[in-house]
C-alpha cells in the first residue's frame, strides 16, 4: 500500500478521533506512532496550543520515542520571556509563517534557534515546525497577532533527515489532525471560561444543561459569607487603580481560603465573598453527621487561614506604607435554594434562601461584637472545643433572637470607621 494509501487512513482516523473526541495528548501520541508505522521518521514531536484560562496561556504536549509523553502548561508571563522571543514560534508568529525547517547536518548545519541548538546537541538531525491557524473563537496570542492556532514541531534522528515525501506528508496529517485538535480544545476552553466565572460545581450543572429559569435543587449545605471593612472608605480614598488592588488583594486572601478548603465560591458581591460547602441534598432522609462535621472543620479551617493570609497581607502592605486590610467571616447551616435567578434571557446561577440572608446579616455583627468570625450554633456543635458562646443577638428581620459563637483564636476585628453601613 503507498505511502498516500496509509496517510488517508491516518486522516479517516483522526475525523474519527474528532468525533468522539479522546483527551487530546493520548491522539497526539497516537498520531506519532502511527506516522512511525508508515515510515515517516519522526523521534521527537510538540504540539502547542492556546487556552482560556486565568492561570495558563498555552498547553503543549511533548512526545519522545521511547519516553513518557509529557503534558506542560505555559503561565501568562512566559511568553513575554527571553526563551519565548528566542524561540521558533515566536518567529513564525511575529512573521506570520506557517512552515519552519531547519537541518542540522551537514557541515554548515543551520542552527539559528537555542531549540535548534539543543536538539541538534541530542543528536538530532532535522526540525520541522508546522503552524495551522484557528478561528471560530481560538484567541490569539496577542492582540495583533496573527493567529495562533496548532503548532506543530516534529524532530528526526535519521542521519539524512526527512525527505521531502516526509514533509509533505507531515503538512497533510496536520490539517486532519488541526480538526482533532479542535474539536478537544474547544470543550476544554469552554468549560475553563465556565470554572473560572462560575466555579466547578455550578459549571457542570449549566453545561449539563440547567440553563432555565428556576432549575436547580434544594442543597443542604455551610454557607461561608466574608465581607471587606470600610470598603466605602477606601472606594473614596483610593484611585481606581488602588481600590482595584486592594479589593483583588482582599479576594485573594478570603476567596482563595474558602476555595483551598474544598468551598465553592458562588459570587463575589460588591466586596462580599459568598461561598458553600454543600453537604447533601435537601431531600436526602438522613443527613449523615459526619458530612456536617466535615463541612464545619473544612469552613473553619478556611476562616483561620483566611485570618492568616489577611495579617501576612498587612506586614507586606506595612512594609508599603500601606493601611491594612480588615474583613469578617460568618458561617451558618441550613437548606438553601440552588440554581438558577434572574430573568429568562439574563440569568445568574446562586443560592437563595433564609440561610444565606442570616449569614450575610451575623457578618454585619462582627465589628459590632468585636469578633472576626462569628458562627450559628449548627456550625459550632461540629467543633464546640473551636468556638466561644457570646450570647443571643437578634438579626434583621428575625423575631427571634439567634445564638452566635464566636471562633477561638481569632483576634478581634481592629476596625477604626465603626459608622460604615456597608
Amino acid at each position: 500500500m503507498s505511502q498516500g494509501s496509509l496517510l488517508e487512513r491516518i486522516g479517516d482516523w483522526l475525523i474519527d478521533q474528532a468525533l468522539i473526541t479522546p483527551p487530546i495528548v493520548v491522539t497526539f501520541q497516537q498520531l506519532c506512532v502511527r506516522l512511525q508505522a508508515i515510515g515517516v521518521p519522526v523521534a521527537r514531536a510538540r504540539l502547542t496550543w492556546p487556552t482560556l484560562h486565568p492561570l495558563f496561556r498555552a498547553e503543549t504536549v511533548l512526545w519522545r520515542q521511547g519516553e513518557q509523553t509529557e503534558f506542560q502548561q505555559f503561565n501568562h508571563q512566559e511568553d513575554r520571556s527571553e526563551a519565548w522571543s528566542l524561540s521558533p514560534i515566536a518567529w513564525m508568529l511575529e512573521n506570520d509563517v506557517t512552515v519552519l525547517r531547519r537541518r542540522m547536518t551537514g557541515r554548515e548545519p543551520l542552527l539559528d534557534f537555542p531549540l535548534v541548538e539543543e536538539l541538534h546537541a541530542e543528536g538530532y538531525t532535522d526540525f520541522v515546525a508546522i503552524r495551522t491557524a484557528l478561528s471560530d473563537g481560538a484567541p490569539e496570542l496577542d492582540r495583533g497577532s496573527p493567529n495562533f492556532g496548532i503548532y506543530v514541531t516534529w524532530t528526526t534522528e535519521r542521519p539524512q533527515g526527512f525527505t521531502d515525501e516526509d514533509i509533505d506528508a507531515l503538512q497533510r496529517v496536520q490539517r486532519a489532525f488541526a480538526v482533532a485538535c479542535k474539536s478537544a480544545i474547544q470543550p476544554q476552553m469552554t468549560a475553563n471560561i465556565t470554572n473560572t466565572y462560575l466555579g466547578p460545581t455550578v459549571s457542570r450543572e449549566v453545561l449539563a444543561g440547567q440553563i432555565q429559569l428556576g432549575s436547580g435543587s434544594r442543597t443542604h449545605a455551610l454557607v461561608w459569607y466574608s465581607d471587606l471593612r470600610n470598603s466605602l472608605h477606601y472606594s473614596e480614598t483610593l484611585d481606581e487603580a488602588a481600590y482595584l488592588e486592594l479589593i483583588n488583594q482582599y479576594f485573594g486572601v478570603a476567596a482563595t481560603a474558602a476555595i483551598d478548603e474544598g468551598g465553592e465560591v458562588l459570587a463575589f458581591i460588591g466586596d462580599a465573598v459568598l461561598a458553600i460547602f454543600p453537604i447533601a441534598p435537601s431531600d436526602s432522609p438522613v443527613i449523615d453527621p459526619q458530612a456536617i462535621l466535615e463541612a464545619t472543620e473544612a469552613a473553619t479551617r478556611a476562616s483561620r487561614s483566611a485570618l492568616a493570609a489577611g495579617e501576612a497581607l498587612n506586614v507586606e502592605r506595612a512594609k508599603s506604607g500601606l493601611g491594612p486590610i480588615r474583613f469578617g467571616i460568618a458561617m451558618n447551616i441550613g437548606d438553601v435554594r440552588f440554581g438558577n435567578i434572574g430573568t429568562p434571557r439574563r440569568l445568574s446561577f446562586s443560592v437563595i434562601g433564609a440561610t444565606v440572608n442570616e449569614v450575610a446579616r451575623i457578618e454585619k455583627l462582627t465589628k459590632v461584637l468585636g469578633a472576626s468570625v462569628l458562627a450559628t450554633e449548627a456550625v459550632a456543635a461540629g467543633d464546640p472545643e473551636a468556638w466561644t458562646p457570646i450570647g443571643e443577638h437578634l438579626l434583621v428581620g428575625r423575631q427571634d433572637a439567634m445564638p452566635l459563637f464566636a471562633l477561638k483564636e481569632a483576634k478581634p476585628a481592629a476596625d477604626t470607621l465603626e459608622t460604615e453601613a456597608a
